[in-house]
């Protein structure tokens, strides 16, 4: 039912229509309750840092919903609530509710993403936090819509320049215009998205600090005991102290048994003994990644989608490289093999194509959500 009504939906759009959301939400607005949600924007740790929070949030006994995208095998991985994926049939059954509260001019004219977001919102109203993901952008995003008590800004580095614009300035602009009141910017790889936050909270009168002021010597001891029980790599540590800043800005007190079991899959996930998954997409990525695996190598199984930094992201992951394989995509975005075999020459870095993985070989499967649901539908017995 709701799987039949999404597929008429484009994914991507090469233009987007940002006064759509605002309008289509203003009309039915007053038939929701919205929670207090807590918004997050930025380029990676997005998905992280809210499994974090929201895990910790219904450890500490709230109804929690946490809204992140996109998902890798189903739908439902979109929206999970209370520590599990949202049922298909409670799916179909709010999708139905949402219909009858949009004209079907605009229930057919929302996009995917915009969709879903009203729809995720539908699910949630019974919450006592929303922690909502954002999809590509910051203030136009059809998730900035909604009234939030908190932004949360994971690092920002350029990435979807086609929509956010090509300089860390213009997106840095774009993302931290969505925040509403309060904002806690996490540690940021960039010192011009520093300066563009002092403008907007200069000029747009906003409050943003910086996720240290939060975090106190108790927290450090917690924080240290969290990542030891989760094994938990370098930049997941990153996400998760934007994520005890933000219960902190609750004035909610957490032990670190509070963040169990809360780790998102597909963010360096040890797949298998051999084999480690990751749906990381961009250069800040590919440096996050390189840093957590520099003291071994792998066969990386990669592809990418043509507006990707690909060569950029090959050379900083070459060092952790034996050979690449190439996995197959059918995706009209997806770059040529022609082209990916070239720039793999000219890296010097030896290529064949993935047909299935060797015990005898430790594998890293990178490259986006996409490469990472064909490798384990078509690949993974």
């Amino acid at each position: 039912m709701l799987e039949f009504f999404l597929n008429k939906k484009p994914l991507y759009y090469d233009e987007i229509d940002y006064s759509r959301m605002p309008r289509v939400y203003s009309k039915v607005k007053s038939k929701l309750k919205i929670p207090k949600i807590i918004h997050l924007i930025g380029t990676n740790g997005k998905g992280t840092t809210g499994r974090f929070l929201a895990q910790a949030l219904n450890s500490l006994s709230f109804n929690v919903g946490h809204y992140t995208s996109p998902h890798i095998l189903e739908f439902n991985e979109r929206i999970w609530q209370n520590g599990s994926n949202v049922s298909t049939g409670l799916l179909n059954e709010k999708h139905l509710e949402l219909l009858k509260l949009l004209s079907s001019d605009d229930a057919n004219s929302l996009s995917y993403f915009e969709y879903t977001t009203l729809l995720a919102i539908m699910l949630f109203q019974g919450c006592d936090y929303v922690v909502l993901e954002a999809g590509l952008g910051g203030e136009y995003d059809a998730t900035a819509v909604f009234e939030n008590i908190l932004t949360l800004v994971t690092p920002i580095d350029k990435d979807h320049e086609a929509f956010l614009g090509d300089t860390i300035e213009k997106i840095a602009t774009t993302k931290l215009n969505a925040i509403q009141k309060y904002a806690i910017i996490a540690s940021q790889p960039n010192k011009e998205v520093y300066d563009i936050a002092k403008m907007i909270e200069k000029n747009n009168s906003v409050s943003i600090k910086q996720v240290d002021s939060f975090i106190d010597e108790d927290d450090e001891k917690k924080i240290q005991k969290i990542r030891e029980d989760n094994s938990l790599e370098t930049y997941l540590v990153n996400n998760l102290r934007l994520s005890i800043a933000a219960l902190k800005f609750l004035s909610l007190d957490y032990s670190s048994d509070d963040f169990i079991k809360s780790r998102l899959f597909g963010r360096l996930t040890q797949f298998r003994p051999n084999v480690i998954i990751d749906v990381g997409h961009n250069v800040l990525a590919a440096k996050s990644i390189y840093e957590s695996l520099k003291e071994s190598k792998y066969t990386l199984v990669y592809n990418s989608y043509k507006d990707k930094h690909y060569e950029e992201i090959l050379r900083i992951l070459k060092p952790i490289i034996i050979d690449v394989e190439l996995i197959e995509i059918e995706d009209s975005r997806i770059e040529s093999l022609e082209v990916m075999q070239k720039v793999l020459k000219e890296l010097d870095l030896k290529y064949s194509s993935f047909i299935k993985t060797k015990e005898d070989k430790n594998y890293l499967v990178f490259g986006s959500f996409s490469v990472i649901e064909m490798f384990l539908k078509e690949y993974v017995g």
